[in-house]
């Protein structure tokens, strides 16, 4: 399944993984609400990114 995508998609959505829990280690354990929302602001940048960067391939 994975073998469609390249190592740098694969790093993209693993980011946006990772920053998405970030934000929620911020939400939750930290109870810093501002910071956590501008931090869960990022992951559907960068998701946006990476389907702009596949259709200018396509």
């Amino acid at each position: 399944m994975f073998k469609k995508f390249s190592m740098f998609e694969l790093s993209i959505l693993a980011m946006a993984v990772v920053v998405i829990f970030v934000s929620e280690y911020f939400f939750l354990v930290n109870k810093d609400f501002e910071r956590a929302v501008f931090i869960g602001l990022w992951p559907p940048t960068m998701l946006l990114l990476l389907i702009y960067i596949n259709s200018k391939k396509n």
